[in-house]
């Protein structure tokens, strides 16, 4: 018998679940296709979601970047789950006296780049789960960095958005306006000094990014532009492998990483939804959406408070999913009324990539990788085509706050890559893209598939809302009105947006197990697909 509801889609959306043995799930259809090809190569999952990540710096620049960062969660083939975390620091030089008199980090620029993350994040993963040869994987990234891709609709929209306000900053035209304008949907892209820098990183097996030519590059492209970048701030970063948080919820383990990412937000809005009477309402009602919101609201406030760098942090993350705890927390939670004191404290939009794979040995992948912000810092270091991340800007300025910025120090980072357990074995490998939008994603995917029995790809489908200050939420417009309606007599400050201009509700992938195989589904809000065999 089926686990779900039904297996045909909702919400009058056309994608339907894919079926297969073998299976990745991007928001691009070449990065897709990318990690397949590793697929029938015999390579395993990790090799898929590696080289899958590696494609999007190529052909999603907008959302991701050889010079942003990487998390992963992977349930290995007996079943152990395995974190890692590949987010950067800050240069030793970011003392707060380097920012005294603003208000706020630098969005853009050298002054909110930290040291990239994301090849070490694909050097650690291979090394431990690899089977394909290292330069195997750069292939696909590099046939379309050298001979060009045709640029997809929802890349193009976002890369004429972000190109406005950043094509001033160093080396951004010369590399990403080859025409004086961002390319139009269908346009050929080529870049060919990235197809060289990424032949370099495969050679060298990532030791070039962060102590060789590249660093150097980098460094100097620093000095030159007044950046606090060195080649010892590039020398000194790693990859941590580390153990996942879990909650339990109804009969599944929610997995996600510790911080310094925001994963724990939505850990904790699970564990206060466990006392809300959260099943006895139907997915899409506004009652159902409200308990969610509300719990939310309260999550965001304790992780803007206390979540940072964990050598910085005052309280122990433990602490925050205390059962007794959220219990309490949970009673804050108004069943007929919308708060407005908690804050999100989190930015309101960002860039991502998200890879879901999975092979026949057993092997799920749930892979998350970023520059923030569209473009990240737009910041492209000369003779190289890499544009570097601006995680920087997600550092507080506040005396005393765990988040304060500091040298050699990691940043409260947005992306969050998920896992569900079932039983003490491997469920489902998902992810969603978008800043804020990450935890509330995990939390709304996991009530509509594990209570409410809906299948993937019905539930990426339903209409999303997204948790903003004070008692502001967004919107799809796809939502049914008599729900708005019950919404807003709740108190809730709603915010209409369609779901294809905005990006602030992100796109997602999911891979479930589904008897001998596995059921994918992608997001209809990017240009994604599930590919399997």
């Amino acid at each position: 018998m089926s686990p779900f509801t039904s297996l045909q889609g909702e919400y009058n959306v056309a994608r339907r679940p894919v079926m297969s043995r073998n299976m990745v799930a991007t928001s691009h259809s070449l990065s897709a296709q990318a990690g397949l090809r590793m697929l029938l190569k015999g390579g395993s999952a990790a090799d898929a979601a590696i080289a899958s990540a590696i494609c999007q710096t190529v052909v999603e620049p907008t959302s991701t970047g050889v010079g942003g960062d990487a998390f992963a969660i992977v349930s290995d083939t007996t079943g152990e789950l395995h974190g890692l975390n590949a987010s950067g620091r800050a240069p030793a030089a970011w003392t707060s006296d380097r920012f005294a008199g603003r208000e706020t980090m630098p969005p853009r620029g050298w002054d909110s780049v930290t040291v990239p993350g994301a090849v070490s994040g694909w050097v650690a993963l291979w090394k431990r789960f690899g089977r394909l040869p290292f330069p195997e994987l750069f292939a696909p990234a590099i046939e379309y960095a050298r001979n060009g891709f045709h640029v997809t609709p929802t890349v193009a929209a976002l890369w004429l958005r972000e190109a406005k306000e950043i094509a001033t900053e160093p080396g951004f035209a010369e590399t990403f306006l080859p025409r004086g304008r961002a390319p139009e949907a269908g346009e050929l892209f080529v870049n060919t000094h990235l197809a060289v820098s990424l032949e370099r990183i495969a050679q060298t097996e990532g030791e070039d990014f962060y102590r060789g030519a590249i660093a150097q590059k980098i460094a100097e492209h620093s000095r030159l532009h007044g950046g606090a970048m060195t080649t010892n701030d590039l020398a000194a970063h790693t990859a941590d492998w580390t153990t996942t948080l879990l909650r339990k919820f109804r009969g599944v383990e929610l997995h996600e990483l510790p911080p310094n990412g925001q994963g724990v937000t939505a850990l904790m809005a699970l564990g206060m939804l466990d006392h809300v009477g959260i099943e006895n309402h139907h997915p899409d009602s506004a009652q159902a959406m409200h308990l969610q919101i509300e719990a939310l609201k309260l999550a965001f406030a304790d992780v803007h408070a206390h979540v940072a760098d964990p050598a910085s942090m005052a309280i122990d993350r433990h602490r925050l999913l205390d059962d007794d705890y959220l219990r309490k927390r949970a009673r804050l939670i108004d069943p007929e009324r919308a708060s407005t004191n908690p804050s999100t404290g989190i930015p309101t939009h960002g860039s991502t990539i998200y890879v879901a794979a999975a092979d026949r040995q057993g092997m799920m992948v749930s892979f998350i990788q970023s520059t923030f912000v569209g473009f990240g810092s737009g910041i492209v270091v000369s003779g190289t085509g890499i544009h570097l991340q601006n995680r920087g800007a997600a550092f507080s300025l506040e005396a005393g706050h765990p988040n304060q910025v500091g040298p050699s120090k990691r940043p409260l980072h947005t992306i969050i890559p998920a896992f569900l357990n079932k039983a003490g074995k491997p469920l489902m490998s998902f992810g969603v893209v978008g800043g804020p939008m990450q935890p509330q994603a995990h939390v709304q995917l996991v009530l509509r598939t594990q209570l409410f029995r809906q299948n993937p790809q019905a539930a990426l489908n339903a209409p999303r809302w997204l948790v903003m200050d004070g008692n502001r939420v967004a919107v799809e417009t796809t939502m049914p009105r008599q729900e708005l309606e019950a919404l807003r007599a709740l108190g809730h400050d709603l915010i209409m947006q369609t779901p294809d201009n905005t990006f602030g509700f992100g796109g997602g992938q999911i891979i479930q197990r589904f008897g001998d195989g596995y059921i994918g589904a992608s997001d209809h809000r990017k240009d994604g697909m599930v590919v399997g065999f």
